[in-house]
Formats: structure tokens, C-alpha cells, sequence
């Protein structure tokens, strides 16, 4: 296992541009599926869950083909499998999302179950009850679960929860489904839309983008497209707090700032300043940030919301940047109740935080980090936790990064551009 060795204290500076968004990258591995032409997916993140997808798209009798390092082209005209395998589903959770192609193509889905980040349960039930909806059938065991229908039909769908993926998987199933299909209390985030966008390149009718309400009218067939995926704005958010934790000044090339309106305004609410200019993203360096109290001094409140609110994968970093920040803050992460259990590496690195719970903490900065031996329980920890080393005195070691690399590309490449002081060592 790979390990990052980081010797802190170097602000960040320069240029960067970030990956594309893994969030898109997923669910449109996938969406290929759904025709028999090629799909052609470019601005694709090298990562391991990227890597993970096409592999089970592979194994299920599609023809992957790297046309450079970031495009990929899938041509799924030899379906001819609908088992996922067990194995690649338990390293990634979205592996639930061949669900829906498989049985709008195939009438048949059988999935391993899925892996993916550890940060407290994570409910399936929304994915088949929207699956059920449309005529499946499921058989759920220990080991999986095995769909299949006699053929899906339009349906009014009520999603018990907006889930990211439940929705994504019932619009791809939807896209080729004899019928109207309306689902109701959609996920409308920026990777769902862009999802949804490419589905109509390819010939699907689908209205109420960006809403939480999408009206699909099944078609008989779908066309290839060629794509390229927008910037990770998770990314985005990651990087400014790199760069503020470390008083740095950097400037993200391509950042979408449509899709960053909430996560400027949150780290605004830190004292983190950022400027819009044109496409990109300037994060001025800092000597102080003040993290700006509520009405009558009162403590504020960082919490995560249902899109367009603050993504709870922006959370961790939040967190670790206001251990840098004068004033106090209190986190809530109410989505997952295992999310805030990492805080403790902040602690044991110098971070005045208390845990009030699993879903809150309150930080009070800033504090002087040290350099301390951690280990990346997840994505999104694991970079909140090397933005922290960054800025820390001394040298730190984070261990399991492949839990970094499931999100982040070649991150201490493109870091030690930006001068950072960090080495992946095997």
C-alpha cells in the first residue's frame, strides 16, 4: 500500500486545472450502455473508480477502447452479459448504477454488493423502489441482488429520498422505457444534469432538467455522442481550501463557477475570499481569515444541503479550514452518520475540536497543526486530511491513499506544481 510523506508549510501557487468530474465520469460509463454506437467520454479522470467502471463495462461485453490518456471509447453493440462482478461491485459503489441500463437493455441485472467509501450506512432502498416502479423485480440476498422484468413501462415515481444515484439510475432505465416516466423529488445536482444532458444528446427526451422533477418519454433506441466531461467542482472546493489553509494564491483554470455559487459563499462565511474571472477561480493569499458570526455574534452553522446547497462532500475540507480560521464554527453533517469520526487526526494534530455527536462538531481556530502519522478513511477525509499536513509543521505521513486516488488524479503531481512539498512513496 502507498503512503504520501508531506513536509508542511509551503504555500501553494500557481495554476491548476482540475480533473473532470468523477461524478459524471460514473454514471456516463454506464449511460454507454444504453445504445449500440459508440460513446465516446473525454476530460475522463484517471482514477481508480473510473478505471473500476470501465472494467465492469468490459466484462459485460462492451468494447472499451483508450484513445489517450483522459478519452475513452465504449461501444456496447456486444452486450452480452448482465452480471457485474461481485468483485469489482465491492470496490465501488457505483456499480449500482448498471442497474438501469442493464435491464432497459438486457431485462436482467444481477450486482454484486457495492463497496465504496466507509462513512456510516448508506441506503440502496431508493434505487429499487424506483426500479420496482418501472417493473422490476427483485431478489435481494447477503450476497446481492438480481433484477429482471418482463418489460419496463412509464411509471409516476416519488423518490423516498433526492438521491444522487437512485435518480440517475431511474432516468437511464426511463430513457428506453415504452411510456411517460416522471420522477419526482430528483437529485438536480450539477453531475445529474450534466447525466441528463448527454442522454438528450444521444436522442432521449427528457424535460425538467436542473429541477427536481424530470418527465421522460421512453424512445425506441439511442445514438452515440461524443462528450467531455465539465471540471469536478469537489475538486474546485478542495483545492481552495488547500490554498487557503496553506495562505496560498492560486488560480483553478475551467472551475464552472455556476456550479460553485454555495461553496464560494460557505468559505466566504470562513473568511476564504474568492474571484470569479471569467472561467477560472482566484483564491488570493491571506494572512487571516475571520470566520464571520451570525446575527448578534452568534456561532455559525456549516451545514451540509440537498443541491444547490453546500455539498457534504465539501464537509471535510470545510471542517479542516476552519481550524485555520479565527472565530468558532459548528459543522453539521446530518446525511451520514459516519462522516465526522475522522476528526479526531485533527485533534491528535494540534485542532481545538469537540465532537458533539456523530453529525457535529464544533471547531474553534485557528490552531497551530504538527506534523503527525494518519490514515485516510475515505475520499473525502483523506484530502481534508493532506490539505491539513500541508499546512502543518513538521512531517506527516497519511497512509491508505488509495482512498485519495478513488477521487483525485495524480494529486501530489499536480500539488508539487503548485510547490508543494509531498512524495508517494509505495
Amino acid at each position: 500500500m502507498a503512503r504520501f510523506i508531506v513536509e508542511g508549510g509551503t504555500p501553494l501557487r500557481g495554476e491548476i486545472t482540475p480533473a473532470g468530474n468523477k461524478n459524471s465520469a460514473l454514471p456516463l460509463i454506464a449511460a454507454s450502455l444504453l445504445t449500440d454506437e459508440p460513446v465516446t467520454l473525454r476530460n475522463l479522470p484517471r482514477i481508480r473508480d473510473v478505471i473500476g467502471m470501465l472494467e465492469i463495462a468490459a466484462g459485460l461485453g462492451a468494447t472499451v477502447v483508450e484513445l489517450g490518456p483522459h478519452e475513452v471509447r465504449i461501444t456496447a453493440a456486444g452486450l452480452n452479459a448482465h452480471t457485474v462482478s461481485a468483485t469489482l461491485a465491492g470496490v465501488i459503489r457505483t456499480s449500482l448504477l448498471f442497474a438501469g441500463p442493464l435491464l432497459a437493455r438486457r431485462k436482467n441485472a444481477v450486482l454484486g454488493l457495492p463497496g465504496g467509501d466507509v462513512i456510516g450506512r448508506r441506503r440502496n432502498d431508493t434505487h429499487f423502489l424506483a426500479l420496482r416502479a418501472l417493473g422490476a423485480e427483485l431478489d435481494a440476498d447477503h450476497g446481492g441482488y438480481a433484477l429482471r422484468t418482463a418489460g419496463l413501462r412509464g411509471a409516476e415515481i416519488l423518490l423516498d429520498e433526492a438521491s444522487v444515484t437512485a435518480t440517475e439510475n431511474a432516468l437511464m432505465a426511463a430513457v428506453l422505457t415504452s411510456g411517460r416516466t416522471t420522477i419526482r423529488n430528483a437529485a438536480s445536482e450539477p453531475h445529474v444534469q450534466e447525466v441528463a444532458q448527454v442522454l438528450v444528446k444521444m436522442g432521449a427526451r427528457v424535460e425538467g432538467i436542473a429541477t427536481n422533477t424530470l418527465v421522460i418519454d421512453g424512445v425506441a433506441r439511442l445514438a452515440g455522442v461524443d462528450h467531455r466531461i465539465a471540471s469536478d467542482h469537489m475538486e474546485v472546493g478542495s483545492l481552495i481550501g488547500a490554498a487557503a489553509m496553506t495562505h496560498g494564491q492560486i488560480t483553478i483554470k475551467q472551475a464552472v463557477p455556476q456550479h460553485l455559487r454555495m461553496t464560494r459563499l460557505v468559505f466566504a462565511r470562513l473568511g476564504v475570499e474568492t474571484e470569479v474571472r471569467g472561467g477560472d477561480l482566484f483564491v488570493p493569499a491571506r494572512e487571516v481569515y475571520r470566520i464571520q458570526p451570525d446575527l448578534g455574534g452568534a456561532i455559525p452553522k456549516i451545514q451540509s444541503q440537498i443541491w444547490p446547497g453546500f455539498p457534504p462532500d465539501l464537509t471535510s475540507i470545510a471542517t479542516a479550514v476552519a481550524t485555520q480560521c479565527e472565530g468558532t464554527a459548528l459543522i453539521h453533517e446530518w446525511m451520514f452518520d459516519g462522516r465526522l469520526y475522522w476528526v479526531d487526526s485533527l485533534v491528535m494534530m494540534g485542532a481545538r475540536v469537540v465532537l458533539a455527536d456523530p453529525h457535529r462538531a464544533v471547531v474553534i481556530g485557528p490552531s497551530q497543526l504538527y506534523g503527525s502519522e494518519l490514515r485516510s478513511p475515505d475520499i473525502r477525509a483523506g484530502m481534508a486530511l493532506l490539505a491539513a499536513t500541508l499546512c502543518a509543521k513538521g512531517t506527516s505521513v497519511i497512509n491508505n491513499i488509495e482512498q485519495i486516488d478513488r477521487g483525485y488524479e495524480a494529486l501530489d503531481v499536480r500539488l508539487r506544481a503548485l510547490g508543494a512539498k509531498i512524495e508517494r512513496v509505495a
